[in-house]
């Protein structure tokens, strides 16, 4: 089943399911912490986030603009530049963001970054 499909027929019927389907995996709540840090630019997010490809990093970004969480500005310049931002729906997810952050800041191992 492709990630539309999951989104109409399960995420309709959960609401965690729904977030989960919106932030869930291993890139996206980074992806968009880094961003509302400032983080806007592609090469940044992609040095900020140890282990992601480019591949992956672009299906992420992708995914969540689809999904209305990012917004993608590009400049027209040589070379050309494109900025992401969170939108209103994407900030509405910063307290369950900055909740993950508050955890992982009070259990991670000692030593541990």
């Amino acid at each position: 089943m492709d990630k539309n499909n999951f989104k109409k027929e399960i995420g309709s019927a959960c609401p965690v399911t729904y977030c989960m389907g919106m932030i869930g995996g291993k890139w996206k709540p980074i992806i968009l912490y880094l961003i509302s840090k400032g983080a806007n630019r592609f090469g940044i997010l992609q040095r900020g986030i140890e282990g992601i490809s480019k591949q992956m990093l672009t299906k992420q970004l992708r995914e969540m603009e689809q999904d209305g969480i990012l917004d993608r500005k590009i400049f027209a310049e040589i070379p050309p530049r494109v900025e992401y931002s969170v939108t209103n729906k994407g900030k509405s997810l910063y307290p369950i963001i900055d909740s993950m952050r508050l955890w992982g800041e009070k259990n991670r191992p000692e030593g541990l970054f």
